[in-house]
């Protein structure tokens, strides 16, 4: 498999040779909540996929509930790019949901500005995995809450709460589907990175 290191502020080249801005961000959750959907819905780019069809193997392997119409899984990761502002572009890597892929984690996770984890209120335990993982390597991250048709609708305050997120990790409530919401998400992640950047360097100067 190729190398996915990349530092999370590093220059990259548009087609025209121009030098831009990047930010390398990850898309995490659990299995079926959405970050495929996501990634696809803001790159601008056709986005790199590597889903495959779920077979009989993967019973008792992967839990489907909640998603019981789901038939295909992301087995590597999903790949997109979106230009925020002139100068600046984002690098969007979605983790495969599944915990038998999670030796990919570390690799993807290297060198990234931080994460989005995409929430289902259905399955809310389902992202307890990715939000201990950001956690304990201290990497920014914002929780967005993809709503579901049919799922209970929550307040932020209230999914905060059930995650016992630390104070300060943002909350937001997000349609994947929607390039506009998932923009959205992005730009919250981008500010709370700067945000807690920009605390951490204070705090040592004092």
């Amino acid at each position: 498999m190729a190398s996915v290191h990349s530092d999370a502020t590093s220059t990259a080249a548009l087609p025209e040779g121009e030098p831009v801005l990047s930010l390398k961000i990850l898309v995490a959750g659990g299995f079926g909540v959405g970050k495929t959907t996501l990634v696809g819905s803001v790159s601008e780019i056709r986005p790199l996929r590597t889903e495959e069809t779920l077979t009989e193997a993967s019973l008792g392997v992967d839990d489907l509930g909640g998603v019981e119409e789901k038939t295909t899984t992301t087995v590597a990761m999903d790949f997109g790019r979106i230009t925020i502002r002139e100068g600046l572009a984002v690098y969007l890597f979605g983790t495969p949901g599944q915990d038998r892929f999670w030796f990919l984690w570390d690799e993807l996770a290297h060198g990234a500005l931080g994460a989005v984890v995409l929430a289902d209120t259905r399955r809310l335990e389902d992202c307890f995995p990715s939000v201990d993982y950001f956690e304990r390597r201290d990497i920014p991250f914002v929780v967005a809450v993809n709503c579901f048709h049919g799922a209970q609708k929550h307040t932020v305050e209230r999914v905060a709460a059930a995650l016992d997120l630390d104070r300060g990790t943002p909350v937001v409530l997000c349609d994947a589907r929607d390039r506009q919401s998932s923009k959205q998400v992005l730009i919250e992640l981008v500010e709370h990175a700067s945000r807690r950047h920009a605390a951490r360097l204070i705090a040592s100067s004092g």
